[in-house]
């Protein structure tokens, strides 16, 4: 009868290994086009605020003194938004760059087999960090809209 022995390395094949990195870096991809999501939101938000922005500074030299101070109210909650979404938008990209740095040492390490556990981990939580942080900036700045309504 004749036996199949399996070596060693047929179990880790370079195509097998090829794949299992490919696998491993691809499924931080998901986080990636989530907050490329969250980015489009924020660029958007910024875009609207800074259209507002241009329509109050339209309207201010035509207004009397009363309204033309309302108007400045608005144009500083406005700035303030506009602050806000701005930091959103930084903390995004950088958690954006983490991620895409820790899809990379997962892809290397694979290649040329070092672990990258302490330094993709350290990676992993720092683009939490900032994710969380671009999330808590954008509720302040959608708590800010809802206080320019109350101009209208």
């Amino acid at each position: 009868m004749l036996e199949l022995v399996v070596l060693p390395q047929a179990l880790h094949s370079p195509v097998e290994g090829l794949a299992r990195a490919i696998q491993l870096a691809v499924t931080p991809v998901f986080l990636l086009a989530a907050i490329s999501g969250l980015l489009g939101v924020l660029t958007s938000r910024l875009a609207r605020i800074v259209d507002q922005v241009m329509e109050i500074k339209r309207r201010a030299p035509d207004e009397e003194r009363l309204q033309r101070w309302r108007l400045q109210l608005q144009l500083q909650l406005q700035r303030r938004r506009m602050d806000h979404a701005s930091r959103a938008i930084g903390m995004a990209t950088v958690s954006f760059l983490l991620v895409a740095m820790v899809v990379v040492l997962l892809f290397l390490a694979t290649l040329i087999s070092f672990d990258p556990t302490p330094v993709a981990s350290s990676l992993f939580v720092l683009a939490m960090l900032a994710l969380m942080g671009a999330v808590s900036l954008l509720l302040l700045e959608v708590r800010l809209g809802r206080r320019v309504l109350e101009f209208y």
